[in-house]
This record gives structure tokens, C-alpha cells and sequence, in this order.
């Protein structure tokens, strides 16, 4: 069976090869609502992305482990996770 396709809202770049994704909320609270799952989420997959955010956006990173040349389906995947996160 094949993956579901990732939200196009996440950008796949090179240079380093990296997804990378900025997420908008109205307020502060959301943001740190956000984050706090996101904690979780990271503690239970034992990967975590790069992270900035301000009072009401996060941009996330994320590499792929530093053996891959590319980003494959482990980020991917994790995208996906992250992405439930939002509903």
C-alpha cells in the first residue's frame, strides 16, 4: 500500500537535502499548544526537526539522517505525523 501523498505545503529542497514547512496560528497559545504535542510526537519517534517560531508561525526542518544523500520516506513519514498534528 503507498503512503498518502504530502501536503504540498511542505517543500522538499536540496543543498542540503531538507523538507521544510512554515505553519501559521492566530495566537501565541496555539503555537505553544502546538509545540507541546509536537514534544510529544518527537519523544515517541525519537527525531526532531529544526525549529524557529515567534507568536504566531513555526517553520520546521527536517533532515534526513546523516548517512542519506536525500529525503526519503522516514521524513516523509514524519511530515505526515507532524501534519496530524494540526487536525
Amino acid at each position: 500500500m503507498d503512503s498518502p501523498s504530502l501536503d504540498p505545503a511542505w517543500t522538499q529542497r536540496q543543498r542540503p537535502p531538507r523538507l521544510e514547512r512554515r505553519l501559521g496560528f492566530a495566537d501565541y497559545p496555539q503555537v505553544q499548544n502546538f509545540l507541546e504535542r509536537l514534544e510529544r510526537l518527537c519523544e515517541r519517534r525519537q527525531r526532531y526537526p529544526d525549529l524557529g517560531f515567534g507568536r504566531t508561525y513555526v517553520n520546521l526542518t527536517i533532515y534526513p539522517d546523516q548517512d542519506a544523500t536525500n529525503v526519503g520516506d522516514a521524513e516523509e513519514d514524519f511530515a505526515r505525523d507532524i501534519d496530524g498534528l494540526l487536525n
